[in-house]
């Protein structure tokens, strides 16, 4: 019910092998943007680091030690691997399957004062909510971004839903400061343009998500 070929999870990294280079569209720290990738991991490291190595360079070193060819998206969370939930659906035909690890330690609200004040300024803050939403069928880009998008609001929904405050402005936090989403879909014959809230592959994104995100916040609530 998945494009991917092997699912690895332990305490250091949930890793997805493709069976063929799909195409991806992130906000990855490693190979962000619109690739087409062989991999994705999202990597467990520790909630204080003294390492001066820059996070890409770390990334590209642990998947080169496992032995992972081709292109590798990757992703870095402070949040317990066991915080993983996924759920899946298959709607008229197309797999959809959303993983998520969730940390909240840094919960934001869109618009609060940031902790940089400066454009170029990076952030050692961990806590970190990452979505990876995969699809069997083959999304137009513009599709691509619009998934990026309902699922993003998605994850606000759920962190509304479950009364996450941010620490800056005391509001409904709709994420953490260093989230990062995936969107994976495959080159199958069927092609889809739209999946806005109007559509029904909007309406099961955001369903798909919420659900995720909820359960995994409770997961990493009992941690």
């Amino acid at each position: 019910m998945n494009t991917f070929t092997k699912l690895e999870h332990n305490d250091d990294h949930i890793h997805l092998a493709f069976s063929s280079p799909q195409r991806v569209i992130s906000s990855a720290i490693l190979n962000g943007g619109l690739i087409k990738a062989d991999h994705i991991v999202n990597r467990k490291v520790p909630k204080h680091s003294s390492s001066c190595e820059a996070p890409e360079k770390s990334l590209s070193d642990y998947a080169k030690a496992r032995g992972w060819q081709g292109h590798v998206v990757g992703m870095m969370t402070a949040a317990s691997m066991s915080s993983l939930r996924i759920e899946q659906a298959c709607v008229e035909g197309m797999n959809i399957t959303v993983l998520v690890t969730t940390g909240i330690s840094n919960a934001r609200r869109a618009g609060d004062k940031a902790d940089i004040q400066e454009l170029l300024g990076t952030t050692g803050e961990v806590g970190t909510i990452n979505l990876i939403l995969i699809f069997s069928a083959q999304l137009t880009d513009a599709a691509l971004v619009e998934a990026m998008m309902i699922a993003t609001e998605a994850k606000a929904a759920a962190l509304q839903n479950a009364k996450v405050l941010s620490p800056v402005s005391g509001f409904f936090a709709t994420g953490t400061g260093t989230d990062a989403i995936a969107v994976v879909c495959s080159d199958d014959t069927q092609k889809i343009k739209f999946c806005g809230k109007h559509v029904l592959l909007g309406e099961w994104i955001g369903r798909l998500v919420i659900k995720a995100v909820t359960r995994s916040l409770k997961a990493e609530a009992s941690v």
